[in-house]
């Protein structure tokens, strides 16, 4: 076969394989929003009375705020009317805010995704050299220490990690700035082209607030990372000495292949299955403890503005926070399974 066919051949397998993947999500996004319409149902209480608020409500006024929400009608006319409202971003008023839930997360949906983002790049950075180094000098005392380092990491919640950050480096060493917000509050902060506050920063060309949002950044995101390193280096590390046995490893080895070569371009490459794997687990984990380190550093994410409206018993906002972290989970795992067609052909195949 020519080689223009084949590499057609191979983006036709890979379109393929792309559009079942996404084709896939839809009843998962269904189920997601059939979870978050039960969810306010089985909450404790009527979901009429914390929208029907003041001190003389009565059952009239409940009645109304029912029709309104359309809670008198039946179950599937209010299901169907509930994907209606989702499909037009409908997704009810904050009593906390004042605000519509959806505009609420899209302001505040940058902020953790900042956050994550930072935390993943960091966690990557660290696990996988560190993995490398463990496979390739395994007993030996590196290895060790590497181990050591990853069972500390998989014991610290990430609510102790981030306090004693926090007391470390800004109580006792005073190198860290307090704990709150994205930038310092007496600093302008840049025009908000993407909600990034670093990529706003730079495109403003505000050094001064790049500074400020790099060292607020910093602390929260190294939490995050503490708590993904173990798995992440454990899994590059088992996946790694695996490969390393393979007879393809051991040829290039005795013809005489860089250590680039043979570790990463070899070796790497065909670990990266179980460590992408894992990175889709990881990445979910992370979209659960942003909650907790948001509420300890004062992030104004939306994992922050679901706990603090959950405290408050205002369960629009955490119904559209499950329905937001859902689609972004399906779609950081149909991403997976697409790196996975990439990096390994077995898997479009089948």
């Amino acid at each position: 076969m020519p080689a223009e066919a084949k590499v057609m051949t191979r983006n036709s397998e890979i379109w393929r394989f792309i559009l079942r993947r996404l084709l896939g999500t839809i009843p998962l996004l269904i189920g997601v929003g059939v979870f978050t319409f039960v969810l306010v149902r089985v909450l404790p209480g009527d979901p009429a009375a914390y929208y029907a608020t003041g001190p003389s409500v009565t059952n009239e006024d409940m009645a109304q705020v029912r029709t309104a929400l359309g809670l008198d009608r039946p179950v599937i006319e209010q299901l169907v009317r509930y994907f209606r409202d989702i499909a037009s971003g409908d997704l009810g008023r904050s009593l906390v805010t004042g605000q519509l839930v959806s505009r609420d997360l899209v302001e505040r949906f940058p902020a953790s995704f900042e956050l994550t983002l930072v935390a993943m790049i960091l966690a990557l950075l660290i696990a996988i050299p560190l993995g490398i180094v463990a496979a390739i000098r395994a007993g030996s005392w590196i290895d060790h220490i590497v181990r050591l380092i990853g069972t500390l990491g998989v014991s610290m919640p990430a609510f102790v990690a981030g306090i004693l950050l926090i007391f470390i480096f800004y109580f006792k060493l005073g190198i860290a700035p307090e704990p709150i917000d994205r930038i310092d509050p007496f600093m302008l902060k840049p025009p908000s082209v993407t909600g990034l506050m670093l990529f706003d920063s730079l495109i403003a060309g505000n050094l001064a607030a790049f500074s400020s949002a790099v060292g607020r950044l910093l602390l929260p995101a190294l939490t995050m990372a503490i708590i993904v390193i173990a798995p992440l280096m454990r899994m590059t590390r088992a996946s790694m000495i695996a490969v390393l046995g393979s007879d393809f490893i051991r040829t290039a080895r005795a013809a005489g292949m860089n250590w680039w070569t043979v570790y990463v371009r070899y070796g790497l490459r065909n670990a990266l299955l179980p460590v992408l794997t894992t990175i889709g687990l990881v990445i979910s984990y992370q979209l659960g403890a942003n909650v907790v380190v948001e509420k300890v550093f004062a992030w104004p994410g939306v994992g922050s503005y679901a706990l603090n409206s959950l405290l408050a018993t205002d369960y629009a906002p955490v119904q559209g926070y499950v329905l937001l972290m859902a689609c972004v989970y399906v779609v950081i795992n149909t991403s997976i399974d697409i790196l996975y067609a990439l990096v390994d052909p077995r898997i479009r195949v089948q």
